[in-house]
């Protein structure tokens, strides 16, 4: 038998994969500080519910997932940034706050980056349950991208190019 062949989390890392891995996870490190940061800015409800949930539910888990592989394999992990406090909307000068279209559309090209990331890091894996693991994290991407797009929508935030009606 070779070192390919058996259980895919007993074979071996590439150096493609441990770079791929540790990158999105110092990457995913960052867009949980950053996420808290555009939830202390966010006053729409909607918009609040749905970043938590994509924190806790989406994010949190990438990080929690590819810390265990890159520990189970000896990897030394990347630097993570301080967590920000929670603070009251109101609390932020206005001059110095996201508004809430703002942060809509910057969580979207998060989420389209990221997904264009989980496409080729599954591309590129040799052990299915890299490729497998990267696969779920580009649907769940997907899924937060959607409810984003109807919240930009119902919201009124969305602006689409001149339509060509010819």
């Amino acid at each position: 038998m070779g070192i390919f062949s058996g259980k895919p989390q007993d074979q071996p890392l590439h150096s493609g994969e441990v770079f791929n891995l540790w990158t999105h996870l110092h990457a995913t490190k960052a867009y949980l500080v950053t996420l808290q940061v555009l939830i202390n800015h966010t006053g729409d409800h909607d918009l609040k519910v749905l970043l938590e949930d994509l924190l806790e539910n989406c994010i949190k888990q990438e990080e929690q997932q590819s810390e265990a592989i890159l520990k189970t394999n000896g990897i030394r992990l990347p630097p993570a940034p301080p967590a920000r406090p929670d603070v009251q909307v109101e609390d932020i000068p206005a001059g110095a706050r996201f508004n809430d279209p703002e942060i809509a559309l910057l969580v979207q090209k998060e989420l389209l980056a990221g997904k264009i990331a989980c496409s080729y890091i599954s591309s590129i894996a040799t052990r299915e349950d890299i490729a497998q693991m990267y696969g779920e994290f580009h649907v769940q991407k997907a899924e937060y991208e959607e409810k984003l797009l109807k919240i930009s929508k119902e919201k009124g935030w969305l602006v689409l190019p001149p339509l060509n009606l010819k």
